[in-house]
């Protein structure tokens, strides 16, 4: 397979999952303005189903770089910058995309455990 090939295969890729993931939000939000009491689709729409897939989730505080020759001095009690500052958003990943935005925040109900609060959405047009 020739690399242009394969970059167009990686594109239809990114706008199947696009739209895929519109498709999603716009299923989550039908949801969301549904009646609690109204009776629940049926399984043919799909929407049951999609919920049940799992997904990976990752909360990105940052990355950096660093030569394998530093990695491996590493030992306990090092420090590692990271190329955000205090304060700056953090990314909300979903298998390897960015979905959202959002400040590190502490949780209310346990105050031994971090949460996000979500500052923005990223939609599939602005990412």
């Amino acid at each position: 397979m020739s690399h242009s090939n394969a970059e167009a295969l990686g594109e239809d890729r990114d706008e199947q999952l696009d739209r895929a993931i519109e498709e999603l939000r716009g299923v989550l939000q039908q949801e969301e303005k549904r009646p609690q009491d109204a009776a629940p689709e049926t399984a043919s729409s799909g929407s049951s189903v999609i919920m049940d897939i799992p997904v990976d989730v990752q909360i990105v505080l940052g990355t950096t770089e660093m030569a394998v020759s530093d990695l491996m001095t590493l030992q306990k009690g090092s420090t590692v910058a990271l190329d955000r500052r205090i304060g700056e958003p953090i990314d909300v990943m979903v298998n390897g995309r960015r979905i959202a935005r959002g400040e590190l925040t502490v949780l209310e109900n346990d105050s031994s455990r971090f949460a996000v609060r979500l500052t923005e959405i990223i939609t599939a047009k602005s990412a």
